[in-house]
């Protein structure tokens, strides 16, 4: 259970790192090669790539309708609210997920072991936050597992066994 959830959580904070990244404009990279920035036809669900970012609006209310299903199918009892109240508040993704961008003109002055180290920093430093985020959840998951008697227990399962399936490729066509 603890692998599907924590593949559920890295999978989606690397999408939401790989969004930020993406807001870069159109330009040349190395080698006169072009690079993928929010107007190339990769990121506007151009023929050869797929839609560009969603709207964190629409993401917020896929996440609270899929919320209320699972409470609605879990019939979480009063009792259970503060809880399921916890759980639900640790499982919103951080306000930003806005990570240090290198300032062009210092990466220009630096040597190229310099300009890999510097991205190494920043890459670990990122990496860290994702870390700390997903211990996060996945505590809140374990002490709200907790609060389920037998049956929601069941459900839970059976409820999570599906997100990890879908985030993984499996609940698209494309499993095992």
């Amino acid at each position: 259970m603890k692998s599907g959830f924590k593949s559920l959580v890295i999978a989606g904070l690397l999408a939401s790192a790989g969004f930020a990244t993406n807001a870069q404009p159109m330009g040349q990279g190395a080698g006169g090669m072009p690079m993928m920035g929010a107007s190339s036809p990769m990121q506007q669900g151009g023929k050869m790539g797929m839609p560009g970012k969603m709207d964190s609006a629409k993401m917020q209310a896929m996440m609270t309708k899929r919320l209320a299903h699972l409470k609605a199918k879990l019939k979480i009892t009063t009792e259970q609210e503060g809880a399921w109240t916890t759980f639900t508040a640790a499982m919103k993704p951080p306000a930003a997920m806005d990570h240090k961008r290198p300032d062009r003109a210092e990466m220009d002055k630096l040597t190229t072991p310099e300009r890999i180290d510097k991205m190494h920093a920043l890459r670990t430093e990122r990496m860290a936050a994702m870390n700390a985020s997903m211990d996060k959840r996945e505590d809140a998951t374990k002490t709200f597992y907790a609060a389920l008697d037998a049956e929601q227990k069941k459900v839970f399962d059976t409820e999570h066994a599906r997100m990890g399936a879908h985030h993984s490729g499996q609940g698209m066509g494309m499993g095992k």
